[in-house]
């Protein structure tokens, strides 16, 4: 008996992945949990197995295809392939009872064959706006139309589905963009025009490359966030040279349990501080209903630069670990980032975040917040300075920062305190990790 092996459910948001390697060929004789694909989402990179044994029997994918969630990656034969697991049976009667939803070129793709996709005699209707923060996912509407919504900025909640049972279809989610429909909450949408781009060819040679998964939900959160956020930057610079020396006489130990006392470490049981005595730092603004929303744990954001873009994996409950461990975390999350095996989950729930650009060079910067949080502290470079102590001038280690906040929720006076607090916390280590 034959059974197909679909994409399952990869986490919440997440509805296709780009094929980036097929793992097996056909005649393969492969056991179940064996990985077969490695997929791109916008979060990660991340292996497939096969939920049954037996003989492959085919492809249904090629390389660089984006596959949506409960899509046929490949057809298994054998004893093994007898049944389908409750994931593949939900998925193989949803796909059958409403073949209208199997993946469609993009908008994009179709115009430039010189064809427009198939409509309906009727425009979608219009359905009037749900409350704000609506639940999407009660929006009777399969992966491949979730997908193409994303893509052309458009609300699922004000469209009526010309489907079965009111099922809206990819042509309705078209049609919708096409017909200049209100965009979605959390689209990406100036409401100014983009001019068209020159053409560049005509001054000299030119390369195209289009944008990976990362680059471009970095691009739509980066510009969501720049639109939203009335956002200030105040800067400082840290006295770390007792920090650094106190740093240095533990590295040692730390190597010796697998450890890594690097600056961040330290920074990131400052912030902790910090964000107890100044809990609007940790918290969230919600418009629709005129409350800041205030979180009571402290997952902190690390911005890791790696070869597919930059990515921010939280640090889970970074209070409650002391400085080995958070050396520990934090390295083996930065590594998991880079390499692409980054658990999807790990990519969205953090409450504040730190950039260390310390490493690279550079002085102040202005990081961008992480909308919806609202703040952001930017680490530059460290460098030895000519600084004041005791009135003798001396050469100091000094560390710059800059912390962007929200100014809608923060005000210049908080951010100040804020600031010295991290100030007081780094130059007195002892206290630091003392709990003062």
């Amino acid at each position: 008996m034959s059974v197909e092996i679909k994409l399952p459910e990869m986490g919440d948001g997440i509805a296709s992945g780009d094929v980036l390697k097929i793992l097996v060929a056909v005649g393969d004789e492969i056991e179940e949990n064996q990985t077969i694909v490695e997929l791109e989402t916008d979060k990660a990179v991340v292996e497939v197995p096969s939920t049954e044994s037996g003989k492959v029997e085919k492809l249904h994918i090629k390389e660089g295809d984006n596959v949506p969630v409960g899509a046929a990656l490949i057809t298994v034969s054998g004893s093994g392939a007898a049944s389908v697991s409750d994931n593949g049976a939900a998925n193989t009667a949803e796909l059958q009872e409403e073949p209208e939803e199997t993946p469609a070129p993009a908008p994009s793709a179709a115009a430039s064959n010189g064809s427009a996709p198939a409509q309906s005699s009727q425009a979608p209707v219009a359905s009037p706006p749900a409350a704000a923060g609506g639940d999407t996912a009660l929006i009777p509407a399969g992966p491949a139309a979730r997908r193409i919504a994303r893509e052309q900025g458009v609300d699922l909640q004000r469209l009526q589905g010309s489907g079965k049972h009111g099922r809206i279809t990819v042509e309705d989610v078209e049609q919708f963009a096409a017909s200049g429909g209100p965009a979605a909450a959390g689209a990406v949408a100036t409401g100014i025009a983009v001019p068209a781009l020159p053409d560049f060819g005509k001054w000299g040679p030119v390369r195209r490359e289009k944008m990976s998964k990362v680059r471009r939900l970095t691009a739509d959160a980066m510009a969501v966030s720049w639109q939203q956020v009335p956002r200030i930057t105040q800067f400082e610079r840290i006295d770390i040279t007792d920090l650094e020396e106190f740093r240095g006489r533990h590295k040692a130990r730390a190597k010796e349990i697998g450890s890594a006392l690097t600056m961040t470490v330290f920074v990131v049981k400052a912030v902790i501080t910090a964000l107890k005595r100044y809990p609007q730092f940790n918290a969230s603004l919600d418009l629709s209903t005129d409350e800041i929303i205030y979180k009571d744990y402290y997952h902190i954001g690390m911005a890791v630069d790696t070869e597919r873009g930059l990515l921010v994996p939280s640090l889970r409950d970074s209070d409650r670990m002391d400085i080995f461990e958070l050396g520990t975390h934090l390295k083996a999350t930065a590594d998991d980032a880079r390499s692409g095996k980054i658990d999807p989950d790990l990519l969205s729930g953090s409450t504040f975040t730190i950039s260390n650009q310390g490493g690279i060079g550079g002085l102040e910067f202005t990081p961008i917040i992480n909308w919806p949080q609202v703040s952001i502290l930017g680490i530059g470079q460290s460098r030895l300075e000519p600084a004041v102590v005791n009135g003798q001038i001396v050469p100091r280690l000094l560390m710059p920062i800059g912390l962007s906040y929200d100014h809608r929720v923060i005000d210049g006076a908080s951010a100040a305190r804020f600031v010295d607090s991290l100030k007081k916390s780094l130059e007195d280590p002892e206290g630091l990790l003392l709990g003062g």
